[in-house]
């Protein structure tokens, strides 16, 4: 199958998924769903890439099952996370302002615009099935770098605040250990970095282009509906927060300040 055709493929699926997701949305009264399916789809437009190419090579495979280790992983915690929580408060917000009509525009607005966006970002894993150069490169290893690290990050805070969240102890508490010592959101940090290792990989067949991909996700999650968007309901929930968020990195991992007491005199 030719390139085009491998692309319209994969956008028709996650068209499809989103639209099924949706469908299932309407039943449960309950958008946040589509958090779930995230993940998935990113592995199921890999798996298409895959599946169409010409011809299937080593580095085929590798970027193929990274993505869907990624994808399962990131859907299975957020199903994980979400069970028996109700429909999350920015589509609850999103449902009272448009009331009526929520059913119709959450269609395109969250599912369809979902299913368009994660297409798009998806663009390094198709380059990536190119048939040449058929050996690995250096940019290959720094791409499977790249994403050993993000994966680290991402799975990493994830599990370490999954058990801060489980000691009753820690109610109310800011999580400040582990990879949350060094940024505020090693997830969405991860995250990015793992993205930018599946460029490298596109980038290795010539697929320099793409790097709109990595750059697009790394904003998205600095800008739009990752860091911004949860840190200004942490400030709201957390008063703690305030003081974490003086000594600690927003996104890049750095080394935490030291608290007042023990900053030196000027």
């Amino acid at each position: 199958m030719d390139s085009w055709s491998s692309l319209a493929l994969a956008l028709v699926a996650a068209l499809g998924m989103m639209t099924l997701v949706w469908v299932a949305s309407l039943v449960k009264r309950d958008a946040s769903i589509v958090d779930v399916f995230w993940g998935l789809g990113f592995a199921l437009a890999g798996g298409i890439y895959f599946l169409t190419a010409e011809t299937h090579l080593p580095r085929g495979y590798l970027v193929v099952g990274l993505v869907t280790l990624w994808g399962l992983r990131l859907s299975l915690y957020i199903l994980w996370r979400n069970w028996g929580q109700g429909e999350d408060y920015r589509y609850r917000e999103m449902r009272e302002r448009h009331r009526e009509s929520f059913a119709v525009w959450s269609l395109f607005v969250v599912f369809w615009f979902q299913a368009v966006l994660l297409w798009v970002v998806s663009t390094p894993l198709h380059r990536a099935q190119h048939p040449e150069p058929a050996s690995f490169t250096v940019l290959d290893v720094i791409g499977l770098g790249l994403f050993a690290v993000g994966f680290a990050f991402e799975a990493g805070g994830d599990w370490q605040l999954a058990r801060f969240k489980a000691e009753p102890s820690n109610k109310g508490k800011v999580m400040d250990r582990g990879f949350w010592r060094y940024t505020r959101h090693p997830n969405y940090f991860g995250d990015a970095v793992v993205w930018w290792g599946f460029f490298c990989f596109a980038a290795a067949t010539g697929g320099w282009w793409t790097v709109y991909s990595p750059i697009l996700m790394t904003l998205l999650l600095m800008r739009v509906s990752g860091v911004t968007l949860l840190e200004k309901k942490l400030q709201e929930t957390k008063p703690a927060y305030r003081d974490y968020a003086e000594r600690t990195n927003a996104f890049f991992p750095w080394f935490p300040a030291p608290p007042p007491s023990e900053k030196p005199d000027p």
